[in-house]
């Protein structure tokens, strides 16, 4: 049981890094900072999304593979695709839909950068008891 608070602990702390460094206030704000880190390394843009990689390491140190696990998995990697096409259609190739260009407009509200926060670490937690 001690080891679980450990994880929730570490998993909160990882949360709230990515929410920090990922703050803007547009989409496009935030995009525009995965971009920035795109543009340096894609092994940094990956990196600097610890928790996808917590969470392998914790379904693979506790032997856990649920559905609470692959769904963090799962949604993560989406998360992953959907940054990196955005990416490339809207700054490298400059070919974004013009819907889609208004919505990356869109302000967004400061509880979004929670969000992760709120559903991830009792998904996981729940996984893991």
């Amino acid at each position: 049981m001690n080891y679980l608070i450990e994880i929730m602990v570490i998993m909160i702390l990882l949360e709230i890094f990515e929410a920090n460094w990922q703050r803007a206030e547009t989409i496009e704000g935030i995009l525009q900072k995965s971009y920035f880190l795109y543009k340096k390394s894609i092994f940094l843009f990956f990196l600097m999304h610890p928790t996808f990689y917590f969470v392998l390491f914790v379904s693979l140190y506790t032997d856990t593979l649920n559905f609470g696990i692959v769904a963090i998995l799962t949604f993560k990697v989406l998360d992953f695709m959907f940054k990196l096409d955005i990416i490339d259609k809207y700054f490298i190739k400059n070919n974004l839909d013009y819907t889609l260009k208004e919505l990356l407009k869109t302000e967004t509200n400061p509880w979004y950068f929670l969000m992760g926060l709120s559903l991830y670490v009792p998904t996981l937690f729940y996984s893991l008891t």
